[in-house]
């Protein structure tokens, strides 16, 4: 699969190509060839860093490096699959090197196309749909008025239009008040608005997220699923957030930039500031429930396959530990016993917690934090992390004698024990996606604690000795 520039239907410029045999190009095509540097890395890991000719043939200098950090520099020719012929030198790093290989290998990425450069044909034909010559090149009254046109045209063309799909259009026709300052007060109906237009594909703002879903599972379902290509497919989501909000702030001229703050309404602004703090615009916030659903299958199967390795790890793990009764359990992972539960609530009914018991313990915050598998976007994730941790105090506060406060001391095993018993797959994966895309803004108030916390239960649970 190729996945890169095109000049006059023929491959030229930067690029990279996946092979069903799991083999990862990088480099700079001219006339449908790749040609001068370039990278290769094998599904072993083995690393090219060099020269290529055309039809994917090594020719010139360039250094090999293994999976074990050993490296060959010099000289190579032939092709990958039939064999190399090596005038170099051989490297064997010292033991220290080798602990921190990762630092000599190429940097992936190097020769992508930018992702900020990707699909801006898509984006161009959204800016016409909109009456626009290029971006933010036009009449916003204009725009509207198109949108306006087409969303009419459609449902009065569109016989065989769904009640709801109806609708929505019929919801569509009215245009906004966009000229308007964007408040807290005014914020959620123009989300509603954003959500309601991007659900069908006769908004321009529908069609473009239909044709951006169209072309991201294309690229990376298939031979596309390639857990190099992650680092590229996360670029990519970040870039179309920034393309679509500048769109949305052509139509919406009152938003704040990314990071800027949502006022008050000015007669209510210092009360509200002051009880309340202040809403920060955050385009991840805005435009992730709605592309990120879509986009979900194959981003997630990339985050899975990049962490293939830990995940067998910690899965080994889980089912070893899980094998243990519950205060054996909560024994073994420093719990202290006035924290251990002594009896459980079945429909209203009070069932002692014996030392024989198993999956007794904490069970309304491990159902709870088995749902962050049926969520999509970090926000939604995040919510359901900060309910497990509600969940788990509910059900410890019968325990314990008047108010108190969890120290880290006190609660990092007590969550532990909840993630161990949620038993969730690609827990992994989960924690990358969270850290990756997350809203800036909440990483280091309480959710952003929490989701550490998360995080640091994650490797625990890898590194724990399962005796």
């Amino acid at each position: 699969k190729y996945m890169g520039m095109w000049q006059e239907d023929q491959r030229h410029g930067n690029a990279v190509v996946v092979t069903q045999y799991g083999l990862y190009y990088e480099g700079t095509f001219k006339d449908n060839k790749m040609i001068g540097p370039g990278l290769l890395i094998s599904e072993d890991d083995t690393v090219f860093h060099g020269e290529f000719s055309e039809n994917w043939t090594i020719s010139g200098n360039g250094v090999l490096t293994l999976a074990n950090g050993d490296c060959l520099d010099g000289a190579f020719a032939g092709e990958w699959r039939k064999g190399l012929k090596v005038t170099g030198t051989y490297t064997k790093p010292a033991l220290e090197e080798r602990d921190h290989k990762e630092k000599n290998i190429p940097h992936l990425g190097q020769y992508v196309v930018p992702a900020a450069q990707r699909w801006t044909c898509v984006f161009g034909e959204c800016w016409s749909r909109l009456g626009c010559d290029a971006a933010g090149r036009g009449e916003r009254t204009a725009a509207w008025e198109n949108i306006a046109v087409t969303i009419t045209t459609a449902r009065r063309q569109g016989p065989d239009l769904s009640k709801s799909q109806s609708k929505v259009l019929e919801s569509l026709e009215f245009i906004p008040q966009y000229g308007e300052p964007v408040t807290t007060e005014n914020y959620d109906g123009t989300r509603r608005y954003l959500a309601k237009a991007c659900e069908t594909p006769h908004h321009p703002l529908g069609w473009l997220v239909e044709t951006l879903v169209t072309a991201y599972r294309m690229t990376y379902v298939g031979v596309g699923s390639n857990r190099r290509l992650l680092q590229q497919a996360v670029q990519e989501l970040q870039a179309y957030l920034a393309h679509f909000y500048t769109i949305i702030r052509f139509l919406f001229p009152g938003l704040p930039d990314d990071g800027g703050v949502i006022p008050e309404p000015s007669q209510t602004r210092r009360n509200s500031e002051l009880e309340h703090g202040v809403v920060v615009m955050s385009t991840s916030s805005l435009l992730l429930p709605v592309l990120l659903p879509r986009l979900y299958p194959p981003l997630f199967t990339l985050y899975c396959l990049q962490k293939e390795q830990e995940e067998a790890q910690y899965w080994e793990r889980i089912l070893r530990l899980n094998k243990q009764p519950d205060q054996s359990l909560l024994s073994f992972l420093g719990v202290q016993e006035k924290f251990w539960p002594h009896w459980m609530s079945i429909l209203g009914e009070k069932k002692q917690i014996v030392s024989s018991s198993r999956d007794a313990c904490f069970v309304s915050a491990v159902e709870t934090l088995q749902q962050i598998s049926t969520t999509f976007t970090p926000a939604d994730k995040l919510v359901v992390i900060q309910k497990t941790f509600e969940e788990l105090t509910l059900e410890e506060k019968p325990f314990l004698d008047g108010d108190f406060l969890w120290c880290m001391d006190d609660l990092f095993p007590l969550f532990l024990y909840v993630v161990l018993r949620a038993r969730i797959r690609n827990l992994g994966a989960e924690v990358n996606l969270i850290e990756d895309l997350m809203d800036p803004n909440i990483q280091h108030g309480e959710m952003g604690l929490m989701f550490t916390t998360l995080k640091a239960c994650y490797i625990q649970i890898q590194h724990e000795s399962t005796t």
